[in-house]
């Protein structure tokens, strides 16, 4: 058994890992801010320790971590990865002062691993699959703070020879994923024989089913004989369009809908390419995807048909 910390827990990546690791027997230390929504977490919550915490104080940091002492940590908590989520300064706290007092302060303890999450954002607009070593091009605030937190963590492993790593994730879904996202929107209003407003059907994502994302995080922490300061990229390297998402929904939820092309605008950082090169993180720490996205896609549905109680969270984004 190992002490695990895991931020960013009431979020989306965050809630299925803590679920895996209390499977897998761990004792889990949930580091939360104050004003934290909960609903994540609630079935959980009595068999993890939450550590309420502001992560812009170093002080506070260090004697949380003290604390804990942990074997492995996970910082997947983040400012700015969704479009209303545009305060600069609060990416900047979050995204890289976080960072840097969370890392300083298991420094001071020791850990067997240590874990951050980054972004395929850092790459920017790409015509290819980007390999870990490519030129960073952030396409947004959100991912210059992402891409700076990555080199910190990198630099920092290196200098101090500890097993600090970064997982650059794709675009991950799957249960417990932030509502008014698109395959949320997608399986509500199939639920009711619809489609949500849909951007243009060229638009595509590699799309990574949350599961074989916690898989990514779990070999990240104990695959032993790593470099200092690896970055993996974790995507599928299959694209999917809006279009083939949108046809999957349709076939396996049976909805009758046709799509509407363009009736939702276009956001800053869509464009017609964006996927994985996976060759080092297959090579290096063994994962192989588990799910297609139509796979992935009714493990979903079947994690709503099975959750109701969460249900109201979900339609009063979708609208249904």
């Amino acid at each position: 058994m190992k002490r695990v910390i895991v931020t960013g827990a009431t979020g989306f990546i965050g809630a299925n890992l803590a679920r895996r690791l209390l499977t897998d027997g761990h004792e889990i230390h949930l580091l939360v801010r104050d004003g934290h929504q909960p609903w994540r977490i609630e079935g959980i919550k009595t068999q993890v320790q939450l550590h309420t915490v502001d992560m812009t104080d170093a002080e506070a940091m260090v004697r949380v971590v003290a604390g804990v002492r942990p074997d492995w940590v996970f910082h997947l908590s983040a400012h700015g990865a969704y479009s209303w989520q545009s305060d600069l300064q609060g990416m900047v706290r979050t995204n890289i002062i976080g960072t840097i007092n969370l890392v300083e302060a298991c420094l001071k303890t020791g850990f067997d691993a240590f874990v951050n999450a980054g972004s395929s954002s850092e790459y920017g607009y790409k015509d290819h699959p980007p390999a870990e070593t490519e030129c960073l091009d952030p396409n947004s605030y959100y991912a210059v703070t992402k891409a700076s937190a990555t080199m910190y963590c990198r630099y920092t492993a290196k200098l101090r020879g500890v097993s600090l790593v970064t997982l650059r994730f794709y675009s991950v879904y799957g249960p417990y994923e932030e509502p008014g996202r698109l395959i949320p929107m997608l399986v509500l209003n199939g639920r009711a024989g619809c489609l949500p407003p849909l951007v243009n059907p060229d638009i595509a994502r590699d799309f990574v089913y949350v599961g074989d994302a916690v898989d990514a995080c779990l070999l990240a922490a104990t695959r032993p004989d790593q470099e200092p300061g690896s970055v993996y990229n974790v995507g599928t390297g299959v694209q999917t369009s809006i279009r083939e998402v949108a046809s999957v929904a349709r076939r396996v939820m049976g909805i009758n809908a046709k799509p509407e092309w363009g009736s939702m605008p276009a956001r800053a950082w869509d464009t017609s390419v964006w996927v994985a090169d996976n060759r080092t993180i297959r090579s290096r720490l063994g994962w192989e995807p588990r799910y297609t996205f139509e796979e992935g896609f009714c493990q979903t549905v079947r994690w709503f048909d099975d959750n109701p109680a969460l249900m109201p969270v979900y339609q009063k984004s979708a609208g249904t």
